[in-house]
């Protein structure tokens, strides 16, 4: 018996740390195979006229999103305040594939300001839509990979392109990115814990399209 106890023991502290060591934030497992719109457990967009063309599918042995633009944009969001711990887990993790970029998108230019892929974390902060923080990691058709630039469009929006262009079209990529990093490298400072994650594709300024998937979202150690 004490034994067995002592085995329950320390697997349930192997639990703790396991689950320290990794906060998942969406692995499409939630959601039923083939929902179609805004996935259970995110938020809809405020703004503009969003045609949520998302559904959730098996791609390549993934669970994943798919999105699908046809000049509009569409975002979703969820709630993670209060569950990443940035001096444990400041690594932020996803995966995803693009399929069609938005012809002549550009990051760099309001008119242009469209994505196949968008990841953003956001530091929400009263008045939200003049001094949130927010970052974005995004898939661009043009701009340069490691660019950082402010949004000409939404002023609390700072990109970082991750990855641009076609070389990697139609294959699925893990990205990997120190949110501590790059917070501090955009303003500053040590960044608090982050309150939302947002997943989104857009092709209005272009009045194009775009497509692609977003796989598994997690934060994790080093």
């Amino acid at each position: 018996m004490r034994r067995l106890a002592t085995l329950a023991a320390v697997l349930g502290l192997a639990a703790v740390a396991w689950a320290a060591d990794l906060v998942v934030v969406e692995d499409w497992r939630q959601p039923k195979l083939g929902a179609r719109g805004i996935p259970a457990g995110w938020q809809g967009q405020s703004w503009g006229s969003p045609k949520y063309e998302f559904t959730v599918v098996d791609n390549d042995g993934h669970r994943v999103l798919h999105l699908r633009s046809q000049g509009e944009g569409s975002t979703i969001s969820k709630d993670i305040k209060g569950k990443v711990d940035l001096k444990q887990t400041p690594i932020l993790e996803w995966s995803w594939k693009v399929v069609v970029l938005p012809k002549g998108g550009d990051s760099r230019r309001k008119a242009t300001d469209d994505q196949a892929a968008q990841v953003y974390v956001a530091w929400p902060r009263f008045p939200e839509a003049v001094r949130s923080r927010i970052i974005g990691y995004v898939w661009d058709t043009t701009a340069p990979v490691g660019l950082v630039a402010p949004s000409e469009k939404t002023g609390t929006v700072t990109y970082i392109i991750v990855r641009s262009g076609t070389a990697d079209l139609g294959r699925w990529v893990t990205e990997r990115r120190n949110v501590v990093e790059d917070f501090r490298r955009i303003y500053g400072e040590a960044p608090e814990a982050p309150g939302a994650v947002s997943i989104a594709i857009d092709s209005n300024d272009t009045t194009s399209s775009a497509e692609s998937f977003m796989g598994s979202i997690v934060f994790r150690r080093q």
